[in-house]
């Protein structure tokens, strides 16, 4: 695969290093074909690599990787948390309705009423404001 193909798959993944150019570690800069500062993921592992691995101090770790020291820090829990997996950049926006409680939930399976009816139910007893689709949504889960 040649490079401009390898950056076209990195942006329809997500995995684009926004600030490519300011990736200055040698591994990025040699002849070598693998290393890639497009690729946010391998960037990201090697600036770890490059503190723990080769002794560099977090600044300088993070800046030859095209990060900031408060950035190194973020990777650096991610990937004590995650492994590689903690690498990947969570997918950005809302993680699922964010006033369904439980409570809500357990309400809203215990009957058969329409998705609307419900809806002014919860809001009157919970004071919690729903779409009837999320309600519905709730219920099939």
């Amino acid at each position: 695969m040649g490079q401009e193909a390898r950056r076209r798959s990195l942006e329809a993944s997500g995995m684009l290093h926004a600030r490519p150019r300011l990736v200055t570690a040698p591994l990025f800069s040699g002849p070598e074909p693998f290393f890639f500062a497009c690729d946010k993921l391998q960037v990201k592992y090697e600036m770890l690599r490059a503190h723990v691995v080769d002794g560099f101090s977090v600044s300088a770790a993070a800046q030859s990787h095209g990060y900031s020291r408060a950035g190194f820090y973020v990777v650096s829990r991610a990937f004590e948390d995650g492994g590689m997996a903690g690498l990947i950049d969570e997918r950005p926006g809302r993680r699922g309705p964010l006033k369904l409680t439980t409570e809500i939930v357990e309400f809203v399976r215990q009957t058969d009423a329409s998705g609307a009816h419900l809806a002014r139910e919860v809001e009157d007893r919970f004071g919690v404001s729903l779409h009837r689709r999320t309600i519905e949504r709730a219920r099939r889960q």
